[in-house]
């Protein structure tokens, strides 16, 4: 009996533990029982990133009630299959964002003058992979001559524009 008890216990800790873990936004297990921001109720922003091949994103809960975004943008580029990778890696986890809150990332492409990859017209972003997003031409993001693609990479949502200039510059160096 003793170990069927045990074992119980341990399946009831193990079944809860996907409800309480932590993600970059420091969510607690209230903030999985959260729904997921309407994709109306966000704006999504696109804009250069102060270097050829950069962007910064952000996005903005419009909405009337807190609600969850998934903590990684999901970053796409017109004709490609994919989206940018999390810098550093990451698994999906829900990002909360209040009534009227704003968070950001920045979106690294190729250098320009970089021979590998391909150069698209856009980029597309969603605040969360169940919305199609919002799509921005290069040049909306400074990138005049097209959006150089390889290897692209994004940071987590943050809660500041210089916290995500930060976190992708801690990221490569």
């Amino acid at each position: 009996m003793r170990l069927g008890s045990a074992l119980t216990a341990a399946l009831a800790v193990a079944a809860t533990l996907p409800l309480t873990g932590t993600a970059a936004s420091a969510t607690s297990g209230a903030t999985s029982r959260l729904a997921t921001c309407q994709e109306r109720a966000l704006s999504v922003h696109a804009a250069p990133g102060g270097q050829r091949n950069v962007a910064r994103i952000d996005v903005v809960n419009n909405g009337g009630r807190t609600c969850v975004v998934d903590r990684i943008p999901t970053v796409t580029f017109r004709g490609l299959d994919g989206s940018a990778e999390a810098v550093p890696p990451a698994g999906s986890a829900p990002y909360e964002l209040s009534p009227g809150e704003r968070a950001y990332a920045a979106v690294r492409t190729a250098d320009p003058a970089a021979t590998e990859g391909h150069v698209v017209g856009s980029l597309s972003v969603a605040a969360d992979p169940s919305h199609p997003g919002a799509t921005f031409g290069a040049a909306a993001v400074g990138m005049r001559e097209g959006v150089h693609v390889w290897i692209p990479v994004t940071t987590l949502w943050q809660e500041s524009r210089a916290a995500a200039d930060s976190a992708l510059t801690d990221a490569l160096g």
